[in-house]
């Protein structure tokens, strides 16, 4: 995984409450087991008509809004537990997914794939979105090392809650068994001092 630190992007704003992980990635994209490819069905059923031609009244085929950022309404990622939903929108490009709240199994399918959930107050959600639609070229900036959220131009931050051992694998990129993998000189070691 890549190391996550610092980012600085503007955002898209999907205003949308209730999005399930069908709406995320229709279970009819879902043969391949591999992460990559997913990207490009993202929103699938919303982007595009039956034709398959893009809607120009979705926001990511507005091309006013672009960035690492997806600022979603309240309660994103319900629905079945598919882990691709997750990796979609990591294939898409965009790095964090900002809501109100999260769907507990989405939330842990997005930190093992290196996406970063930020869980913010619904109160602050709104003041992201209306700094977005008021300038689609807001930058936000997102600060894992403090757990920090901001919007520097309009004097907007607020804090978020991670798991400690998800920060410290996305501040280091790692996956569960790249972990597992910086801990074998301490395996090693302690597996010296036991009797055979």
């Amino acid at each position: 995984m890549e190391k996550f630190t610092t980012l600085q992007s503007t955002a898209v704003p999907l205003l949308i409450e209730n999005v399930d992980t069908d709406q995320i990635i229709p279970a009819r994209f879902l043969k391949a087991t591999s992460r990559e490819g997913f990207g490009e069905n993202l929103f699938c059923d919303w982007r595009y008509d039956s034709n398959g031609q893009a809607r120009p009244d979705f926001v990511l085929n507005n091309p006013l809004y672009s960035g690492k950022i997806l600022i979603a309404g309240r309660n994103f990622g319900s629905g079945s537990s598919r882990e691709h939903a997750a990796w979609a929108i990591y294939d898409y490009g965009f790095r964090v997914v900002v809501s109100s709240f999260f769907a507990d199994i989405f939330k842990g399918n997005a930190l093992n794939t290196g996406l970063l959930p930020i869980e913010i107050s619904e109160s602050f959600l709104q003041q992201l979105l209306s700094a977005v639609h008021a300038n689609p070229k807001t930058l936000f900036r997102v600060d894992l090392e403090n757990q920090e959220l901001a919007v520097p131009d309009r004097g907007l931050s607020e804090t978020f809650e991670i798991h400690p051992y998800k920060k410290m694998c996305l501040l280091n990129g790692y996956d569960d068994i790249d972990y597992l993998i910086s801990l074998k000189d301490r395996i090693l070691a302690f597996e010296e001092q036991k009797p055979a």
